[in-house]
Order: C-alpha cells, then structure tokens, then sequence
C-alpha cells in the first residue's frame, strides 16, 4: 500500500504563493527573462541571484547557516510558481533541490558553513556528477574511480548527461573509492569543476540547446576535507536524496508554459467538444500531480524519507509530461495558429526535450521496479 494524504496550503503558504506571483508578472512585464520549460530552460544565474536575494533559494536550510529556515513545502509553493511561469531557474535548481539538503544531513560543519550560505545567496552553483556510459540507471555500477593519495583523492573516469556542468562550480560526484562490492565501494566527493585534470564537453540537442555535458576526470586531485559523509557509504547516501529528487513539481511542470499559451490561444477560438475535453482532462491531471507531490513535501517536512511514494510520482508524472507533449501537438495541427505568441518554439523545444523527462531521476523501468519491490514486501507482511 502507498498512502499520499490529502493537503490544503495555509493562509501563510497562499501569501507566499501571491508573492511569488507577483514577483515573476513584473519580470515578465519588464523582460527580466525569457519563457522556458523549467530546469530544461537556458540557465540565467542573474535571475537565479535575484530569486536568492528575495530569499527563495535554500529555503529549508537552518538560519544558523544563512538560509531562512522554512519548510519543504515553502520551497514547494515557489518552485510551482517559477515552473508555471517558465521561469529560468536550472542554475539554483540542484543545489536549491539536493545539495543543500544532503550537505544538511552528511557534510561535516565546514563543509556546511562553506557551502550553504554560498547555496542561499545564489554564489556558488553545484550539478550532480552520477550517470556514466554504460551506467546510468543501474547507477551502482559506476565506474569512475577515486584512489588514496597524500591528503585527499586522486579521481579518474567520466559522467555523461551532467546537467549544467559548463556553468557550475562543484559537482557532487559518486565514485569508486574501493572494490568492495557493488554498493559497499562507492562514495561521495565535491570536486571543483575548475580544478586541473576536469574536461567538459557539451552534449546539444536537436534544437541547440546546451543543457547536458560529458565531464571527464584525469587525475583530478580532491582534498580530504572535500569528501561527502563516510567513505563507502556513498550507495545509501546517494538513494537518501531521491525522495528530493523525484517527487517535486518539476517532474510534472515543464510544459505547463506551453499548457498556458494552447489555453489563451483556444480561448479566441470556439474550440470543439473534444478539445474542451481533452484540456479538462489534462488539467484534471496536473492537479492530482499536484496534490501528490505536495503530500510529499509535507512528509519531508515531519522528517520522513518517502522514496517509494517519491517514484511513484514521478514515474507518472513524467510519463504523463510526454502525454501533455502529444495532446498539445495535435491541438496546435487542428486548431491553432502556431505562430501564435511563441506558441511555435516553445513547443518545439518540448518535442525535442520531452524524451529526457522519464530518463532523469531512474527511467520508468527503474522506478516501476522500486515501486514492485516496496508492494510486494508489504503484501507479504500483512
């Protein structure tokens, strides 16, 4: 059984939601950015440091390291926002959603005081260095190693699809610190992407778009104060974050700008029956999504761990992403002109970057598999 319990946001948490919407309306009235499709937009780090200013990156991290010390499901209510807005947000996006959260947990009091209020202020940008040729959803078989040298680690070996490499400053990386057995031998390093012996080369979509990259190591020299929680427990610590990773409202909203010029645009028309239907249907959807996720970020907030409730969202969520994709294509043929607003190319970038959505975060195989594993322990246990 996978229980999700209904939730409504407070009075504080709709005040905080109208802030935000009045934030993104003048900067999109004064073109302070261009529309997007959320983390797969072209990053903007000067609309990432006016979001931090306003104190809307690191939310959940404590006041005694600079951030303001509010809930998961604040960070919750403003993610929504900017992701509806199209906002330009994947340059805060990883360490605003994981590397803050588990350097709270993990990192030692250095590497907190270093590192969040850096996080909070929008100085500092990290991006995840986990896939790898030949293993990406079975992440365990990484093979990028890390070997023991004077004061720290030498690491050798490579990442693939590392999003947001060629902007960030520290990528949080899962190597191989030992060959004992396939979880027991990894672990977590912060390597400084500037640091000698790091290559970084773009991987470009159809559209031109850099979001991905290929990062390779050569002997990169990374301290011993640098490494992330206990070396070999990287496994546990790396599966800690996916409760953050999979369940937000990124794995649902990419496309809701597009959503949001098909519907202005119908809205001159007299659109038929069934696209009456399917727009009810595809709104109807957003809004389970919706209220599933926020049932996570109510459980993080009482110190839960719901990673199987985690890939249930977003095995559905992005699937259903791909769903909205192919609804909106063929409303945009019968119906509409796609010239429309900019209708046209940002649909087009959905096309192109529609196949990433069930890849990122463990493809649907992946999670389906989780999901199987949790239902049927339970089963037998009652």
């Amino acid at each position: 059984m996978i229980d999700f319990e209904a939730s409504r946001l407070t009075g504080a948490e709709i005040a905080l939601r109208d802030e935000v919407r009045e934030f993104l309306a003048a900067a999109r009235r004064e073109n302070r950015f261009s529309v997007g499709l959320g983390i797969n937009a072209e990053a903007n780090t000067e609309f990432s440091r006016e979001v931090a200013r306003r104190g809307w990156v690191g939310m959940v991290v404590p006041k005694e390291y600079g951030g303001p010390g509010r809930s998961a499901v604040d960070r919750f209510v403003v993610a929504e926002e900017m992701l509806a807005a199209g906002a330009p947000i994947s340059a805060h996006w990883v360490g605003d959603r994981q590397t803050a959260q588990i350097l709270l947990r993990f990192g030692t009091e250095e590497q907190k005081r270093r590192f969040l209020p850096a996080i909070v202020g929008g100085e500092v940008w990290f991006c995840l260095g986990m896939s790898e040729p030949g293993s990406g959803s079975d992440l365990a078989s990484v093979r990028t190693r890390a070997t023991r040298t004077a004061g720290g680690w030498l690491v050798t070996g490579q990442k693939v699809w590392t999003s947001g490499a060629h902007y960030a400053d520290f990528a949080v990386t899962l190597c191989r610190t030992s060959a004992e057995g396939k979880h027991a031998g990894l672990s977590q390093l912060i390597v400084d992407l500037r640091a000698d012996g790091v290559t970084i080369r773009p991987i470009r979509l159809l559209n031109g778009f850099h979001h991905f990259n290929e990062v390779y190591f050569d002997d990169v020299f990374v301290p011993d104060d640098m490494v992330l929680g206990e070396i070999g427990d990287g496994w546990r610590q790396v599966t800690s974050e996916l409760a953050h990773e999979r369940s937000g409202p990124d794995r649902f909203m990419s496309v809701v700008p597009v959503l949001e010029l098909v519907y202005t645009a119908l809205a001159e028309t007299s659109p038929s029956e069934e696209t009456e239907r399917l727009i009810g249907l595809v709104t109807a959807r957003y809004w389970t999504l919706r209220n599933l996720s926020l049932s996570i970020a109510r459980a993080l907030d009482r110190g839960e761990t719901p990673a199987v409730e985690a890939a249930l969202v977003k095995d559905i969520s992005t699937q259903f992403e791909n769903d909205v994709v192919e609804i909106l294509r063929e409303l945009v043929a019968d119906d509409l002109d796609p010239s429309a607003g900019g209708l046209r190319s940002l649909l087009a970038d959905a096309v192109v970057t529609a196949p990433t959505f069930t890849l990122r975060g463990g493809t649907n195989e992946v999670l389906r598999t989780v999901i199987a594993k949790h239902l049927t322990s339970t089963s037998r246990s009652t």
